[in-house]
């Protein structure tokens, strides 16, 4: 009975090797938490096309929009673990683990991590009419009237919002909280002076910065953005440490097989690698990552609880 348990096992183990070495032998799917036309879905198709190729099949975009980025994770964790089936994981998924009191997966226990892609960094962008050039004019001018300043976010417990509520904790100052449904209509009140301040993607404030509707004062990224490198980050204009992205990156259901990881990780590398690829990507607003499995775990691992804390000092909660 246990030499037939020892050959079953090795065939097993056999046929699963197998799978791995062919793979992958039909198209995949990559599962977007976005709909069509936004930067996260074109930073998908833009990759999708160079990673196909160097995987040797179609890569087909598939867009589950909704909850936060949970709906696209749902669908993805509960798929079989060959490969086949991708998620596209954000920092709202990293956010979504203590927003939410009760989640249909986990981010930590059903995926792994293949690569980070790539990320943008938020910039702090403040209407002119505010009269502030710096960041320690800004934090001055907060702790002088607590609570008379308010800014705009594109909706409670989103990435905007959490960003806002980070600065004020390492700022120690009292600023108002103006959630909308979207940018767009955060952006409008901010020019017209109805808000005086809110996070905006780089790619979105560039355009209204240098129409003159809006001052960026600090982009929240580690180091300066090539697309703008006049403006200095939060950390070096007083806010050591202070660090607020939205990252991209590709995961696979738990269980997938490692040579399919391996597969993986190097079609998507690849194509952040290739000359035009890179370019368009940059070009778009994204700072290009391309890090290792493991890499990407430890990142997610620490942006897990980094938001926890925020989300449990300022209240934040969608259910």
């Amino acid at each position: 009975m246990k030499a037939a348990c020892t050959i079953a096992l090795a065939a097993v183990l056999a046929a699963g090797g197998a799978s791995a070495q062919s793979y992958p032998e039909r198209p995949l799917r990559f599962v977007i938490p976005f709909p069509p036309g936004g930067g996260a879905d074109n930073l998908a198709r833009t990759l999708g096309v160079s990673a196909a190729e160097m995987l040797g099949h179609q890569i087909v975009i598939d867009n589950r929009a909704g909850a936060g980025g949970n709906i696209a994770a749902e669908v993805v964790a509960n798929a079989a673990p060959d490969g086949y089936t991708l998620l596209q994981a954000n920092v709202s998924h990293a956010i979504s683990a203590s927003l939410y009191r009760k989640l249909n997966y986990d981010l930590l226990r059903d995926f792994i991590p293949v690569t980070q892609l790539a990320s943008i960094p938020f910039v702090l962008a403040v209407n002119p009419g505010l009269n502030v050039s710096s960041i320690k004019e800004l934090i001055a001018r907060a702790k002088s009237r607590p609570g008379d300043l308010a800014y705009a976010s594109s909706g409670a417990g989103g990435p905007s919002h959490l960003a806002m509520e980070l600065f004020k904790s390492m700022a120690g100052v009292d600023i108002r909280h103006i959630p909308y449904k979207g940018a767009v209509p955060g952006a409008t009140d901010l020019i017209a002076g109805n808000v005086q301040m809110m996070f905006f993607t780089v790619s979105a404030a560039l355009p209204l910065m240098s129409g003159g509707r809006l001052k960026c004062l600090a982009i929240a990224s580690v180091r300066r953005s090539p697309l703008a490198p006049e403006i200095p980050t939060v950390a070096e204009a007083g806010l050591p440490g202070f660090e607020a992205t939205t990252w991209f990156g590709v995961m696979a259901p738990r269980g997938t097989a490692q040579p399919i990881i391996n597969k993986l990780h190097a079609a998507f590398t690849g194509a952040l690698k290739t000359p035009e690829i890179r370019d368009r990507v940059l070009k778009q607003g994204f700072d290009i990552v391309g890090s290792t499995p493991a890499e990407f775990a430890t990142y997610v691992k620490a942006d897990i609880p980094k938001w926890a804390k925020v989300i449990k000092a300022s209240g934040a909660s969608v259910d």
